[in-house]
């Protein structure tokens, strides 16, 4: 039996002990009302009774930037994966039902179908085809493209999210210029480089579509004319700039598929269990059928997404790691200035563990404030980039055209428990110091 650990269970390890730790911290040294009078009293500043000490702020502000940062990153990440997955699953179905075999294309796809639409689970689905092709707007300059053939809908039984993505028309193809055959709906950005807007004819090239010559003894490609019924924008570059959408039929026809289609596509009640029910799907179906779902088309991408989401938080906790080395040397110059009052509420009979209690309190006091006001802060900042578009980003990169910023309410409790947890365990070695020194040493102290 193989038992396989990884980086996060550790962490997760440690978190967990480094808590347990904290709460029995707090429970040995919970405070009372002199304690707290006591705490707040040293972090003053000796001028004025009513302002912190420049120490003290220092302290809180390390601790504030920490997990304003944290909040802000994690924020990223999670926007970042989320957009990236809405925007796959515009034109990508939650599931696809192939065929093995070279030629990938289903002939018996009306038994499928309603075998698929019968199943517990399923949404929607419907036949779609599937190929590449070459279109000009009638100049010298010719695009490859992605044709896609979808059933013509005006949205209500969509198995994408396609038709709410439309500027111009929609999806039931409606052409209003002889001679074609039939309409498409193309991208913006693919649009504005051809030059082709709704009403205006475009020229198809399909691989599939050509034939033998003899005279010739060479492939004649085989032309195809289309009117432009649609424009969509969904923000995704790829789709934006290479994809053609057509009525199944015409599809069918410019794919040289006859009445054979590419497969299925099925819309699911629950997207994040697409890999257990395109098993299930499997086993239903039987040999020669495959079900491919979109977790698995893109596993690679938001497996790197998960990694670097981990790789970012724990470079940025560093930061809260130096925020707590700040409150130690914070709490360490506050027993060193205060010596001699310590020195004289031990000779009062003030007892040792409630010394170590006061330290613990300003530690403590120190990490509510910062993470209060760091998590308040961090959600703002995130809320104002997210809502505002204000980091604009190249989306033939990243293929999204702004940063997106969305706050998982678990990530920000993980982030303010780990930030207690911190300010916890971080004055531990300034209070024993403090409880430790002897009092006529400490009255004596210069």
């Amino acid at each position: 039996m193989t038992i396989s650990i990884t980086v996060l269970d550790i962490l997760k390890a440690l978190f967990v002990i480094a808590t347990i730790g904290a709460l029995v911290v707090l429970a040995a040294n919970w405070p009372n009302w002199l304690d707290l009078r006591v705490a707040m009293r040293y972090l003053r500043s000796r001028r004025s009774s009513r302002l912190l000490s420049l120490i003290t702020v220092i302290a809180v502000g390390g601790v504030t930037v920490g997990v304003m940062a944290l909040v802000i990153v994690l924020g990223v990440m999670n926007g970042m994966q989320n957009d990236l997955r809405e925007k796959i699953l515009v034109v990508n179905p939650h599931l696809r039902v192939l065929t093995y075999g070279e030629g990938l294309r289903l002939d018996d796809w009306g038994t499928v179908l309603g075998k698929v639409q019968r199943t517990p689970g399923v949404v929607a689905a419907a036949p779609f085809v599937l190929t590449q092709g070459l279109i000009s707007a009638g100049h010298d300059y010719a695009e490859g493209v992605a044709v896609i053939g979808v059933e013509a809908d005006t949205g209500t039984r969509a198995v994408t999210s396609l038709p709410h993505y439309f500027t111009k028309g929609d999806l039931t193809f409606h052409t209003t210029q002889p001679g074609v055959e039939g309409g498409i709906a193309i991208g913006t950005r693919l649009a504005t480089k051809l030059s082709a807007y709704p009403g205006e004819i475009v020229t198809m090239v399909a691989p599939a579509g050509s034939q033998f010559n003899r005279s010739l003894g060479a492939f004649v490609p085989k032309y195809r004319r289309y009117e432009v019924t649609g424009l969509f924008e969904t923000g995704m570059y790829d789709y934006d700039n290479s994809y053609v959408v057509m009525r199944r039929e015409n599809a069918q026809d410019f794919a040289g598929l006859a009445n054979a289609v590419t497969g299925l596509e099925v819309r699911l009640a629950n997207p994040e269990q697409a890999n257990a029910f395109g098993q299930q799907l499997e086993s239903q179906l039987g040999y020669p059928y495959r079900a491919l779902d979109w977790q698995l088309q893109n596993r690679s991408l938001f497996s790197a997404l998960k990694l670097e989401k981990l790789a970012m938080g724990l470079v940025v906790f560093l930061i809260c790691v130096v925020a707590a080395f700040n409150v130690v040397g914070t709490l360490t110059m506050v027993v060193r200035d205060k010596t001699r009052e310590i020195g004289i509420l031990l000779a009062m009979g003030m007892a040792r563990n409630r010394i170590r209690r006061v330290f613990l309190i300003q530690g403590v006091f120190i990490g509510l404030t910062g993470t209060a006001l760091g998590t308040v802060l961090g959600l703002i900042v995130g809320s104002s980039v997210n809502r505002g578009h204000l980091i604009p980003i190249d989306p033939s990169i990243y293929f999204i055209d702004h940063l997106p910023v969305l706050t998982n309410p678990l990530d920000a409790l993980a982030v303010i428990a780990a930030s207690l947890v911190i300010a916890t365990l971080a004055p531990l070695y300034p209070s024993m110091q403090a409880a430790r020194l002897d009092p006529v040493a400490a009255i004596r102290y210069e």
